[in-house]
């Protein structure tokens, strides 16, 4: 460890809603305070767990705040984490438009000064309030260069419907002109096919990469890598199998269902080039990120298929997770045989670099 910078490209903070209400413009805030649930929207019908979980996950019930996220950084060997929200996973399924445009800033001003300016080692992605395109160019101009965050979070799932769509082309352009990051990010799984399973592991286990590999095929086949040229996309807390399994799909089912495309909109490959070729280009250039953990059995595989380029280290914590288990992935990772030492230097901290432009 000692070896190795570790870099946190996917951890958590849980949001406090008092605090937030005190950044809402006026009335809002003469309103408030707002609890959590009139602050944001459930992430959906789904998470609720009635069953074990891992000893000391989310904070083991107490309140996990700067002061806890400091402490487990300097415990575990973490230089620097980039922060995503929990309850606020699910801001794009606000219907409000002036309420989601009220609640993403102050959600931001609250990350800036309640974390950015506590730690150095604390980074910040930005909410945006998608549900008003517009708003959320103005937003994301904001957050990146008033606040300082690396970009901004977009949900997998949410109100505009599939991420690659025309209308949120505008955020894209300002991201582009920005060169910043955008990362997407599960955690709301309904509507994925999972809304009537009796039993909350296999909804988590499936609703992660689900989002993401429809995240992903959207981003590809609308063609925005090429349209947008300076925007680098994530795909975080998925693992990695996912990647592997789309593209074996995509270049099976484009070669048999090849688009007209008259107006040359959507996915344009070089010459002889396939799908899965076009992916792995991507992320030869530094335009394709996936999030990783350090107990995936596939791990060391798809860096055989794809290189090491991509994949980010994530240690979810506070969620599912306690600082022992993050020791225990990392030492995975180090341990591990079939990973070089490029391999894990890239890994746990130079793709984080690279995607966050720490």
């Amino acid at each position: 460890m000692d070896a190795l910078r570790v870099i946190d490209g996917d951890g958590h903070l849980f949001e406090d809603a008092e605090a937030i209400s005190a950044y809402l413009p006026s009335p809002y805030r003469e309103a408030g305070p707002w609890r959590m649930d009139r602050l944001l929207p459930p992430l959906d019908h789904l998470h609720v767990h009635v069953g074990q979980l891992l000893p000391g996950s989310f904070g083991g019930g107490k309140p996990v705040g700067p002061k806890e996220w400091s402490a487990f950084m300097s415990d575990v060997g973490i230089d620097a984490a980039v922060l995503y929200p929990t309850t606020a996973l699910a801001y794009g399924k606000i219907v409000d438009l002036d309420w989601a445009i009220a609640v993403a800033r102050a959600y931001n001003d609250w990350l800036y000064h309640t974390y950015l300016q506590v730690d150095p080692r604390f980074r910040g992605m930005a909410l945006i309030p998608i549900q008003d395109p517009a708003e959320a160019v103005v937003e994301l101009r904001r957050a990146v260069r008033e606040l300082g965050m690396r970009g901004t979070m977009l949900a997998s799932t949410n109100i505009r419907g599939h991420v690659g769509a025309k209308d949120l082309w505008p955020i894209y352009e300002e991201a582009d002109r920005l060169g910043c990051a955008i990362a997407f990010h599960g955690g709301c799984h309904e509507g994925l096919g999972l809304d009537d399973l009796n039993v909350y592991a296999p909804v988590h286990a499936l609703g992660h990469p689900y989002g993401q590999m429809n995240c992903l095929a959207s981003v590809v086949f609308n063609g925005l890598m090429e349209k947008f040229p300076n925007v680098r996309w994530g795909f975080l807390e998925g693992g990695v199998a996912w990647l592997l399994l789309v593209l074996e799909r995509f270049d099976r089912s484009y070669e048999t269902h090849v688009a007209y495309d008259p107006r040359r909109e959507l996915l344009q490959l070089q010459k002889g080039e396939r799908v899965s070729d076009y992916v792995r280009r991507h992320i030869k250039e530094g335009r394709i990120f996936v999030g990783c953990e350090g107990e995936e059995p596939d791990l060391a595989y798809a860096v055989k298929r794809v290189g090491p380029e991509p994949f980010i280290f994530s240690s979810d914590f506070p969620h599912e997770v306690n600082a022992a288990m993050c020791k225990h992935e990392l030492g995975e990772i180090l341990e591990s045989e079939e990973l070089s030492r490029a391999d894990k230097e890239a890994i746990l901290a130079g793709n984080a670099m690279r995607f966050y432009r720490f």
